[in-house]
């Protein structure tokens, strides 16, 4: 017997010494602030809480060793710590998605002891043995500060009462925020609903082999196990995917593994742990085959089909304008090289889960995939049923950036729920994610740039080959978007363009941050610099004479508008010129899918009793603020506060929205938004200017709005005007080395359009260039024979508080004519020049061009 003491309360345990506190706390008890992002690893903090008096690990600490110890969680803080730190994290945009931000207040908590304060360096140690994927530390740091100050000063003035102003251009606290940072607001793996079993899946061994047999006996046979299921138990479409149906959720007996990510089996069982035990039971005889693992090879006419019946090139994507030949042959400087770029893992703090259960005559998941209506049709056919007995709710999740786009764990989930007709959970560990789902793509980029005497670009040649894996995901999407931003920021009059999506027998590639674009944009960046290495033109001057500009076309000949590139390479230019060693690089990325793909967004705003409102939209909510935008929008559009709006996703309201990616939520729901509120506030304007009485007579009223963009092309369309993308977002990020050549800081300025939220414009500034340092300096997922050579997370190279370079961040508000209030998204942009603009940095330090991400810094080195 063990007692301790959680939260102030006296607690007896009976179970395994080995168990962990961890999982005590949240299975046991269920105490769900304390996360789990490692599994165990001790790297990522999220489950950090104090242990008499000291922040300890839950998940490396056994229960035989906490006989007589007490454990605070941020549970059982006091109420008015709580209240303090929850609204500071709010107010100072430190919770984006918030999964880590428990670990970070239990952390520091030991600050908030000492009678002197810490300095900022100081607290930036304190928070650095835990890792936070999204905000880059800036704001976590800037709440931490703040917090301490009123906690020796006390609270600043009061806000007085009344309706809160907070329309466009105001830094409204994000939606939920404070609840989230005291892990308070649930995430998926925090649901424990009656009668709750729990799934495991059973990969396969080997990135390709023919299925001879599956032995389930051993499973079958173990205590706790409800059910095992195969491919055969799939009442409908076994194969999904987002544009291409070539991912099976099981493969079958007879059938080949295509990678290790590869599911064979399920288990449900009573308990997590009975069912990976069991899941581990499952015997599989293969035979194994000869795989291809390098885009290179797959792509050659004699290499073995990863898929049997279709070519291991998935897609030829090509762009071709004026006479590059000629322009070559004519030009008096040419710079050229081939780049490479690697896997990189998404690492959002949040592993994959689902809860299913049955409702009514369907299924009801618990998703946090980043599009609820993709995953309810994919679930469908998955189970052969009409859309209409598919719910799907969506709990915000924590961090996505593209990782969470494909079905996962939902479609499994939703099956063994749906044949047991009993409430199913499955989650994954850290190693299952990493082997699970899509990596950032790989790519090779041959590239050619030219220039005259005078320093204008007059042609471009590049042969892009991406690997996308085993299966398509969005792999064609993202290797149109290298094809359409291969020209960068820049106005090239004479282009030859053509980008491979080529499949392979590792783990699949498909969205992350920035969609292609980073990686061509080093490779373009670096080559003029090389330029001006060759020719002695000055790095910001030839970046400015040949920058797009209102009116401008890109090699795709898409003509824009509401262009502010200039504006942002002038407002880092002096930045640039006084630093010794500085690396400059300039970006443009789209908002929305664009590609000839419709992007549209459905929005329902429903007036309740007691002057309640609420926001139902199809769109995920993963750190970024899309629920924030959309509250922001209706306020400004109509008076209505803050505080008496609640934001809803849920199919149930039958409004099908796309997939949550490429900064494409605040345009198309700020365009529904809008569409909406104009009938809301002509009925609000009629009814009389007290707006909670107005609330109260307008109960029981719907509103919906519609935003549907249906006008683009995919790049290389013989069209006389073609529109690839509705809108883009424009950049220049200045890095900035000390004569150490160590990374000290990053200028980045951003043409957003209007910005909607300003600390959610630095915030998600700030955690862009934190993964973009991270994938220029440190991250790689290195793959081996279908194989990633770690399952660690340690091993990943994430950046942390340590590792960060201070950042200033610079806005610059150039409207676009068709986003709502001139807005144009900046989830993406902030990550696409980070890396070109720190390999210029030391390109500059040390005079060695180097072609490989992650760059070798020693100095001499390529």
């Amino acid at each position: 017997m063990i007692e301790l003491r959680v939260n102030g309360r006296k607690r007896s345990y009976k179970g395994s010494g080995e168990t962990s506190l961890l999982f005590y706390l949240r299975e046991i008890l269920n105490i769900t602030s304390a996360k789990d992002g490692c599994s165990g690893e001790g790297v990522c903090g999220a489950c950090t809480l104090e242990v008499d008096g000291r922040p300890k690990l839950a998940c490396r600490l056994k229960m035989k060793n906490l006989n007589g110890s007490g454990v605070i969680t941020t549970e059982g803080l006091p109420e008015s710590f709580r209240e303090m730190i929850g609204r500071l994290f709010a107010e100072n945009g430190a919770v984006q998605c918030g999964f880590c931000t428990p670990g970070f207040i239990m952390r520091t908590r030991k600050l908030f002891k000492k009678k002197t304060s810490p300095s900022r360096g100081e607290i930036i140690r304190a928070v650095n043995p835990n890792l936070c994927r999204c905000t880059g530390y800036v704001k976590i740091v800037d709440a931490i500060e703040a917090a301490l100050k009123e906690n020796r000063d006390g609270k600043g003035d009061k806000k007085p009462p009344g309706t809160v102003w907070a329309g466009i251009g105001t830094p409204l606290p994000k939606y939920d925020s404070a609840l989230t940072a005291l892990g308070s607001r649930p995430f998926v793996n925090d649901l424990f609903p009656k009668d709750l079993a729990h799934g495991a899946l059973r990969f396969s061994d080997h990135p390709k082999a023919r299925i001879k047999a599956i032995d389930i006996s051993g499973a079958v046979e173990m205590e706790g196990v409800i059910r095992v299921f195969t491919a055969e138990d799939i009442p409908g479409e076994r194969y999904n995917g987002l544009i291409f149906n070539d991912w099976p959720l099981m493969v079958a007996k007879g059938e080949t593994t295509r990678y290790i990510g590869d599911v064979l089996a399920g288990v449900v069982a009573t308990d997590r742990e009975t069912a990976k035990r069991a899941a581990g039971m499952i015997r599989v005889d293969y035979e194994v085959l000869k795989g291809v693992f390098t885009a290179e090879d797959a792509a050659a006419e004699d290499s073995p089909r990863v898929h049997p019946e279709k070519s291991n090139i998935l897609e030829i994507c090509s762009l071709h304008s004026g006479n590059p030949d000629k322009e070559f042959s004519n030009a008096s400087w040419v710079a050229s090289a081939v780049y490479h770029t690697p896997h990189i893992e998404h690492a959002f703090m949040e592993c994959e889960a689902a809860v299913a259960m049955p409702e009514g005559r369907g299924v009801r998941i618990y998703s946090q995939g980043q599009g609820i209506y993709e995953d309810r049709a994919q679930i469908a056919r998955i189970l052969n049923v009409s859309e209409n007995r598919v719910r799907v709710s969506l709990l915000p999740s924590g961090g996505g950036f593209g990782g969470k786009e494909d079905l996962s764990v939902q479609g499994h989930t939703a099956l063994f729920a749906w044949l047991l007709k009993r409430p199913v959970k499955l989650s994954l560990d850290r190693q299952e994610s990493i082997r699970m789902h899509p990596k950032r793509h790989p790519v090779r980029m041959e590239i050619k740039l030219a220039c005259n005497k005078e320093g204008k670009f007059t042609a471009l040649k590049l042969e892009a080959t991406g690997d996308t894996g085993a299966y398509a995901s969005v792999g064609t999407k993202v290797m149109e978007r290298i094809v359409g931003h291969a020209t960068g920021a820049y106005v090239i009059p004479a282009a030859d363009i053509k980008a491979k999506t080529v499949y392979t027998n590792n783990i699949p590639s498909g969205a992350m941050r920035g969609f292609g674009v980073p990686q061509i944009i080093f490779a373009l960046e670096s080559c003029i610099d090389d330029l001006c290495s060759k020719a002695g033109f000055d790095r910001w001057q030839i970046r400015y004479d040949n920058a797009l500009e209102e009116g401008s076309r890109t090699a795709a000949g898409q003509r824009l508008e509401g262009v502010g590139l200039k504006k942002t390479l002038l407002a880092v230019k002096e930045d640039f010129h006084q630093a010794r060693y500085a690396g400059i690089a300039c970006a443009i990325k789209n908002s929305g899918v664009g590609n000839s793909m419709v992007d549209q967004s459905s929005v329902i705003i429903k007036i309740l009793p007691k002057a309640r409102v609420e926001i139902h939209h199809g769109w995920t909510e993963m750190g970024q603020g899309i629920d924030t935008v959309a509250i922001q929008c209706l306020n400004q559009e109509t008076g209505i506060d803050p505080g008496r709006i609640d934001v809803i996703v849920d199919t149930r309201a039958g409004i099908p929205t796309g997939m949550t990616t490429s900064s494409r939520g605040t345009a198309l729901l700020g365009n529904a938004i809008l569409d909406a509120a104009s009938r809301l506030r002509s009925d609000l304007k009629a009814a009389g200017n007290d707006i909670e009485k107005t609330l109260k007579s307008l109960a029981g009223r719907v509103y919906r709005g519609k935003y549907v963009c249906d006008w683009t092309c995919r790049p290389g369309e013989n069209r006389d005007d073609p529109k690839i993308h509705f809108a883009y977002g424009y950049a220049t990020q200045v890095a900035i080395l000390d004569k150490e050549g160590k990374l000290k800081k990053v200028v980045a300025a951003h043409d957003a359009g209007r910005v909607i939220n300003p600390v959610l414009f630095q915030g998600q500034i700030e955690g862009s260039v934190h993964m973009g340092v991270g994938y220029a300096l440190k991250e790689k997922l290195p793959v081996k024979n279908g194989w990633p050579e770690s399952f660690r997370m340690k091993d990943l190279g994430i950046l942390r508080a340590v590792d960060m370079p201070r950042v200033k961040v610079i806005a610059v508000e150039e409207k676009d004519p068709h986003g709502p209030y001139g807005a144009k998204g900046v989830g993406e942009i902030g990550i696409v020049p980070t890396a070109a603009a720190v390999a210029n940095a030391y390109f500059a330090f040390d005079g060695v061009k180097r072609t490989r991400l992650p760059l070798d810094t020693r100095t001499g080195s390529k």
